[in-house]
């Protein structure tokens, strides 16, 4: 039996939250190099491929705990910076036409250095928006 991938879907924001529908991931990937933006969409492309239950990350896809878990984050270097995609696996996704990996937002720090609590902040408010809009770019 062949497995479909997972499919790729970007949170935008309600505009009940945000009356510009901005998409925090396409802006921080905005931002970013070329090279950092191609190594996170192969990344994006790996896992969707794998499928995410069964993905092995080797250091670039991580599941997070704590107040974060429940997210997962793609890990990328470049620049003197590490760079952080953060995506929500969603398996009983009908309402996006399958089994997706939304990316919710990222951030980018220093090497060797934690991030912000602001940071974890904003994402996981992001994430909350997300799941009561369940909206995705089109």
């Amino acid at each position: 039996m062949t497995r479909l991938p997972w499919r790729i879907h970007f949170f935008q924001r309600d505009v009940k939250d945000d009356r510009e529908r901005t998409v925090p991931a396409v802006v921080f990937l905005d931002g970013l190099s070329g090279k950092v933006v191609a190594e996170f969409l192969a990344i994006l492309d790996a896992v969707a491929e794998a499928p995410p239950p069964s993905f092995s990350g080797g250091g670039k896809w991580e599941a997070m705990r704590h107040e974060m878990a429940g997210l997962y984050e793609a890990r990328v270097q470049g620049n003197g910076m590490n760079h952080r995609l953060f995506c929500l696996l969603e398996r009983n996704a009908d309402d996006l036409g399958g089994p997706s990996t939304v990316v919710i937002d990222g951030l980018s720090k220093p090497k060797r250095s934690a991030a912000r609590d602001d940071d974890y902040r904003r994402i996981r408010r992001l994430r909350a928006e997300f799941l009561a809009s369940r909206t995705v770019l089109d």
